[in-house]
């Protein structure tokens, strides 16, 4: 029996705030931009941030409902608001519609670009929650595309250009993450690794560490070019060990400490790759602040 004094809150926890991380990516184009920043630019890139995630936490909902009979069966998923009966799901779908369309309403009055990026988001998580993660290579592809929307998001939202070399490098450490969580769902699911996810059964070590050295190459390269062809100092070279260092970090945690099954979980629980995080932010600020 739910608990209706409760439903507000288990509403908002049905949103998945702590996943909310993932969309600290719309900041990147406020980041780059920062010798023309103001008030407006802020408080754009602020609701930017929020409708993207409301609209993500709709996706949520809507993979939630879909799935809380099998949920009930999972020993973690079965604590969630739906599938453990707090929540009444009737509620909750109503509730995500309402805020889709006010997500949507909203976003075509900072930027009609972005709230069809929202749109093209949405379409594409909900056709990834139920049928294109079953699809080898392309459920990582789509997990990266959603990023890179994310990254065109930032630049909408403050009518900033972003240039192709700075999309390439989000899609490229975008699939470098992907495939780091694509290994460790298989390394701890290797004895019946297909009772979690189908798509498993379909990789291997051998295919996920090849595309993760050619993802790592070309990130790498990527964001060197990045720094260089920007159109700002040419001093964000300096920037490029931070990243070549996050990048190695991330590998040894992979590959040595068997971690990287939740990108956003490691940015705050790893010490190193959260002191790299901000020394990269302040280095940018910086560098664009005395040198551009």
């Amino acid at each position: 029996m739910t608990n209706q004094a409760n439903q507000p809150r288990l509403l908002f926890l049905q949103l998945r705030p702590h996943q909310w991380t993932k969309n600290l990516l719309i900041f990147a184009a406020l980041l780059f931009s920062f010798t023309s920043i103001n008030l407006v630019k802020v408080l754009d890139s602020i609701a930017g941030f929020l409708l993207f995630s409301f609209v993500a936490g709709c996706v949520y909902i809507l993979n939630d409902y879909a799935d809380r009979e099998s949920d009930r069966n999972h020993p973690v998923k079965r604590n969630r608001p739906m599938a453990s009966g707090a929540l009444n799901p009737r509620l909750a779908l109503a509730f995500g519609a309402v805020l889709l369309l006010g997500s949507f309403i909203a976003a075509w009055f900072l930027n009609p670009l972005f709230a069809l990026v929202l749109v093209v988001y949405f379409a594409l998580n909900v056709s990834y929650s139920f049928a294109l993660k079953h699809v080898v290579i392309v459920d990582m592809m789509v997990i990266a595309a959603g990023f890179v929307l994310r990254a065109i998001a930032g630049g909408l939202v403050i009518h900033v250009p972003l240039t192709p070399w700075f999309l390439i490098c989000t899609m490229l450490l975008s699939l470098f993450l992907a495939i780091g969580k694509r290994r460790h769902e298989l390394s701890l699911l290797e004895i019946g690794k297909g009772t979690h996810r189908k798509v498993l059964e379909k990789y291997s070590f051998a295919l996920l560490d090849q595309l993760n050295s050619i993802v790592t190459t070309a990130t790498i390269i990527s964001y060197s070019l990045f720094t260089f062809t920007s159109g700002r100092t040419i001093h964000l070279m300096w920037t490029i060990p931070l990243v070549i260092y996050g990048i190695f970090r991330y590998l040894y945690l992979i590959h040595i400490e068997h971690k990287g099954g939740s990108p956003d979980r490691v940015l705050f629980e790893d010490k190193h790759i959260l002191v790299t995080a901000i020394l990269f932010v302040v280095s940018v600020v910086f560098i664009l602040a005395f040198f551009e």
